[in-house]
This record gives structure tokens, sequence and C-alpha cells, in this order.
């Protein structure tokens, strides 16, 4: 399942379909991703499911972002969100000098905002339908 959804170089992003914050992400990278390389699914959803059991990936330790690059490579936190934004131009760019920071210190800040991230910004009771526009870019 995961080789077809990946092919012609397409990249699946994971991520917490009821978390406000996470959803309005999801619409950025939409809007930013002009190669059309990313595709979707909620950490919730079927295919979310079968793709973190894929992986062996227990989204009790992990229930933010993760980017599959291929059948046996992923990224978590905040490696996930710096590759993924390495692929936009203009000032995303800049979140690139961010790779100088050790792993551990990144994910440090990236999980606290993750665990805060219902209190500062919203949860939904559902995950998000897509649009008839960006449909197409969930699986």
């Amino acid at each position: 399942m995961i080789q077809k959804l990946l092919k012609n170089n397409k990249k699946i992003i994971l991520f917490d379909g009821v978390c406000n914050f996470c959803n309005s992400s999801v619409l950025r990278i939409i809007a930013q991703d002009k190669k059309n390389i990313f595709l979707f699914a909620s950490l919730q959803s079927k295919p979310g499911k079968q793709i973190t059991a894929h992986f062996n990936i227990d989204t009790t330790q992990i229930d933010s972002i993760i980017l599959i690059e291929s059948d046996t490579e992923y990224f978590i936190k905040s490696s996930a969100a710096l590759k993924i934004l390495k692929q936009f131009k203009g000032f995303w760019k800049l979140f690139q000098i961010c790779w100088i920071i050790p792993t551990f210190i990144r994910n440090r800040a990236y999980t606290y905002i993750a665990k805060n991230r219902y209190a500062w910004f919203g949860k939904k009771d559902n995950c998000m339908l897509p649009t008839p526009e960006i449909k197409s870019k969930f699986i």
C-alpha cells in the first residue's frame, strides 16, 4: 500500500486530525506545496493507522507530525517539520538553520509545543473533512 502511495516521489504527512493547530498547518503546507509532492492522512484515519502499523509507530508516544518519505524511512517531530519546510521557497528556507541545533534540543521544544497544542489552539471533536478543492491531497 505504501509503495503505491509514494510513487511519483510523493511524501505522506500524518497529522493529528483533531488538533486545530495541526489542521491549520496542513492547510498552510497545501498552499505552499507548489510541486504537489505531499499527501496527507490524519493519524486517526484508517490509512493513518495502516501506515503507523507498517512502521510499528506507537501513536501514544508519537501523536504529532510524521513524514513518510519511503516505505522504509520516516521522520518525526522537529526533523519532520524541517524536512517539510525544506521543500518550500522564500521565508520558509530560513528555518533550515535549525538543523544546526542538536535534535534532542529541537525535539524538546517541539514536544513542549505539541503537549500544549490543545490548550493553546483548541481541539475538534472529529477530524477535518477536506474541501472538494483539496480532497485529492488526502488518502
